[in-house]
């Protein structure tokens, strides 16, 4: 389910309030602990962070480097963590931590779904948005570019 919106805040406003509180709260904890240099814009329909072109303009789609994503999709929300893909050890950490939470895990290739707010342990997202500093990212995506 793709937004329209172009701006953050035309996006939020689209958002029914149950699913706006819990996006806008997620936001903060991304906005809090995104990496130096990582820009929020709206892209592929969702709140996109982004490396600007200028930083990294050789992707494979001439668009800006995902490094992380929030939408709300038709039966669920979700938060896309690209970031935490730089290193093995960084999906194991979230991954472990993520399930000592208690919370019960619902996690695509590289999106985490959830329904309500209360089923995602921010302070392990936080953790997450925050654990792979923009050049780390930069240089993983040109190591593992397809050719």
């Amino acid at each position: 389910m793709q937004s329209s919106a172009t701006s953050v805040q035309e996006y939020l406003e689209s958002l029914p309030d149950d699913r706006k509180d819990a996006i806008m709260k997620v936001r903060e904890i991304i906005l809090q602990n995104l990496p130096k240099g990582i820009e929020e814009t709206m892209n592929w329909g969702m709140i996109s962070y982004e490396v600007p072109l200028d930083v990294y303009p050789d992707t494979y789609n001439k668009k800006p480097l995902m490094f992380a994503a929030l939408a709300s999709q038709k039966n669920h929300m979700a938060v896309y963590l690209s970031g935490i893909y730089c290193d093995p050890a960084l999906r194991e950490k979230f991954e472990m931590d993520y399930k000592a939470s208690g919370k019960k895990m619902d996690m695509g290739k590289s999106c985490v779904r959830f329904k309500k707010l209360e089923n995602l342990p921010l302070d392990v997202i936080g953790w997450a948005i925050g654990a792979a500093d923009m050049e780390t990212f930069v240089l993983f995506a040109k190591e593992n570019r397809r050719k």
